[in-house]
């Protein structure tokens, strides 16, 4: 063979392999579009008996097939079907993507017919997320497409999502319009389910507009052809339509056999969809392919059976695990639903305690400043009624005027003591109450706390009695003047409420570890007792039995929930045993700590120390806006000798300050023009060794660190004791006259 016979043979071949692969190529893509459209064809049919997941899967091995051939048209058809199964489950954002991405690929493709469609369950997807002018806009897009493509079979459909729209808009007219429409179109092209549903929703809108007889005759016609076809959905829609109409009609006993047929009814669609669509029906599914796939393993295990026992041991085991797994799986998705609730609710819950401890918050301070105002505003006349009062009585008073004097006193004193209580309680509420443990002999203490309410204890015929256990140690380490406080409250109330009769305080240890004791402090008496349903509050504020008790016996009400508090406080427990008529016992148990010694304490007189001081040089500036107060304050300093000016404004003070040498300024907060605080924060910036003292009513905590910023050396709350205010003013003078005396 020449060699060019040779070139044109090996041509020919190369020629024809060439071509038999191209042939086999194409043999290959028009197998896989068959594959695609049968794939497509049975998700259709899953989705039409209600088997929803499946359908999806067929989709999904669909879009598969058609993005490794490149086919573009097949996937934007099945994009568009996913999104209607998406929607057709509630996945509204889901159905929007796929729906979006095959509007795309249509748009590019100019795939019009099957854009058309896709711009049409695009519209009824955003009419169900009550978005109705896009649901408009897509569905008007949806007409014109099939319009120009001359696909007059696909408008029925359209017009009437457009009417259902019209409806829900209240448009009754452009609704009525657009369903006749759809009526003469449906009818031209045999459609049946949407003549059915026209005829019902022309009868909705006709009865809207007014005219009930032809929207009954509509809708009934609509409802025959549906109940003709099996069409479930329009036979409800019908129902319902008819119920509503009959009602507005008046017609009451139709309406309500409609409504109830349609109950019926919608319970069944109800009960169908919930199988269809719920995790169950899911699992029901997987259990159905493991079933399968147990089956078949089950068959090549016995056909292979005489071949490999070891085989045979795998492949049990390989199907044991697969059933195990998906148990497992179905579990764990159980338990993240759950454990997803169970979150949620814990978030929720967090929240609102958040928000209610924000509120707890706000209502504290606002009550810390209420407290605040009343008592400052309190304190400030009190202030000028107990000082007075006692100048009166140390000025030799006309024996008539003693009763009243003392009277006055006594009224001063007791309010005083329900705005220390309220203070107390609050400072309690508040955890702002701090110990002071010390060493100090409780047998002691409790006896001048006995000898110290014995007068008041005669003054109603009753003889006390003290009983200090033998043995028992006498010194201790703790809070005295909290516990006298609890006792001079208990047996104070022992005393209100016990006439002609006998009180017993006894202390003893119950327990003890080492120096550690636990002593029982009782305090019974003989008096009215307290009856069984008010013992349970006997501990809260302002309770103390009635109003005619209180009066008839005095106190505020508080003195018990401040024991209660300070018990607390103290680490220790309260209870009480009482029988109305036969008397009462309070009980309360603190941890006290043994020490071997205390020291006495010697009292002071620091008014006589005072006058031993050389204070002929000595000036005190009294700056006071309340005339009353500026009287008192100067009366009880000339007493001691000590020389003093008054000004009545912030102002003023200033001004004497850079006037004047002043050892001491007593300082008021409330005045006209610039305050107290704003006053002393100015005479700091030219002298910062003046000693000045904050005389105020305001005692609560939260507000001192305000006089520590301002610059104020001390604090003297008004009414204030006249031993401390003597107290305080002497360790001023005595620190001055000995730094003056060393230079």
């Amino acid at each position: 063979m020449s060699q060019t016979k040779y070139y044109i043979v090996a041509f020919l071949m190369f020629f024809s392999c060439a071509l038999s692969a191209q042939t086999n190529e194409n043999e290959d893509i028009e197998v896989l579009k068959m594959r695609i459209q049968n794939t497509i064809t049975k998700s259709d049919y899953d989705r039409e008996r209600g088997d929803y997941f499946n359908a999806k899967d067929n989709l999904e091995n669909a879009l598969e097939l058609a993005i490794s051939i490149e086919d573009q048209k097949s996937q934007g058809i099945i994009h568009t079907k996913i999104g209607k199964l998406q929607f057709t489950v509630n996945e509204f954002d889901k159905a929007l993507i796929s729906l979006t991405k095959a509007a795309e690929i249509q748009r590019e493709l100019d795939d019009k017919p099957n854009l058309a469609i896709t711009y049409s369950i695009k519209g009824v997807l955003h009419a169900s997320m009550k978005e109705y002018k896009d649901a408009l806009g897509y569905l008007r897009s949806a007409k014109t497409l099939f319009e120009e493509e001359d696909l007059e079979i696909n408008i029925p459909e359209v017009t009437l999502n457009q009417a259902k729209i019209y409806l829900k808009l209240k448009d009754y007219k452009q609704a009525k319009s657009l369903l006749e429409k759809t009526i003469v179109s449906a009818k031209k092209n045999n459609q049946n389910d949407i003549l059915a549903s026209a005829l019902i929703f022309s009868g909705k809108a006709l009865d809207k507009l007014g005219n009930n007889q032809q929207g009954i005759n509509l809708t009934n016609e609509g409802l025959d052809i549906a109940q003709a076809n099996e069409q479930i959905e329009n036979i409800n829609e019908g129902l319902l339509t008819l119920s509503k109409i009959y009602e507005n009609d008046k017609n009451f006993e139709l309406a309500h056999q409609y409504l109830e047929k349609h109950v019926h009814l919608t319970d069944s669609i109800l009960n169908i969809q919930r199988a269809n669509l719920s995790p169950e029906k899911r699992a029901e599914y997987i259990d159905t392919y493991n079933a399968a796939e147990f089956q078949k393993l089950k068959t090549k295990v016995e056909e292979q059976e005489s071949d490999s026992n070891l085989a045979k041991i795998t492949t049990i085991l390989s199907i044991a695990l697969i059933t195990i797994l998906s148990l497992l799986t179905l579990s764990l998705y159980k338990n993240n639903n759950i454990r997803l609730k169970s979150n949620n609710m814990l978030q929720e819950k967090n929240d609102d305690l958040i928000e209610a401890m924000k509120r707890a918050e706000l209502a504290s301070k606002t009550k810390a400043n209420f407290l605040s105002t009343v008592t400052h505003e309190l304190r400030t006349p009190l202030y000028a009624v107990t000082g007075l009062t006692n100048m009166l009585l140390e000025e030799k008073p006309n024996p008539e005027q003693i009763p009243h004097l003392k009277s006055l006193k006594f009224s001063g004193d007791y309010l005083l003591t329900f705005i220390n209580d309220i203070l107390q309680i609050n400072k309690i509420e508040a955890n702002k109450v701090e110990l002071d443990p010390v060493l100090f002999n409780l047998k002691t203490k409790v006896e001048n706390v006995c000898s110290a309410l014995n007068n008041s204890a005669l003054d109603n015929n009753i003889q006390m009695h003290y009983d200090y256990e033998k043995g028992l140690p006498e010194t201790f380490i703790g809070d005295n003047l909290k516990i006298s406080q609890i006792l001079i409250n208990l047996i104070g109330n022992s005393i209100k409420f016990t006439k002609d009769g006998d009180i017993w305080v006894r202390v003893y240890s119950i327990s003890k570890n080492n120096n550690d004791h636990i002593l029982r402090f009782e305090i019974e008496d003989n008096g009215i007792g307290i009856s069984k349903e008010k013992q349970d509050n006997m501990f809260e504020s302002f309770s103390q039995g009635s109003i005619q008790i209180n009066r008839k016996y005095g106190g505020t009400g508080l003195g018990l929930s401040i024991v209660k508090g300070l018990i607390e406080i103290l680490k220790g427990k309260i209870y009480l045993k009482s029988e109305l008529g036969k008397g009462t016992t309070f009980f309360f148990e603190i941890p006290l700590t043994y020490a071997p010694e205390t020291v006495e304490i010697k009292k002071e007189d620091y008014s006589k120390n005072i006058s031993k001081l050389d204070i002929s040089n000595i000036k005190i500036l009294i700056v006071e806006d309340n005339k009353i107060n500026q009287m008192i304050t100067k009366k009880i300093l000339n007493k001691m000798n000590l020389e003093c000016d008054i000004v009545d404004n912030g102002e003023a003070a200033v001004e004497k300050v850079k006037q004047n040498e002043y050892k001491i300024v007593l300082m008021d907060i409330h005045m006209p023009g610039i305050s107290g605080l704003e006053a002393t924060k100015i005479i700091r910036t030219f002298d910062k060794e003046l000693t000045i003292f904050a005389l105020t009513a305001v005692t609560l905590e939260d507000k001192m660190h305000e006089f520590d910023e301002a610059g104020f050396d001390d604090i003297i709350s008004k009414p204030f004791k006249q031993e401390d205010f003597e107290k305080k003013l002497y360790e001023v003078l005595a620190e001055n006259q000995n730094s003056t005396a060393s230079f």
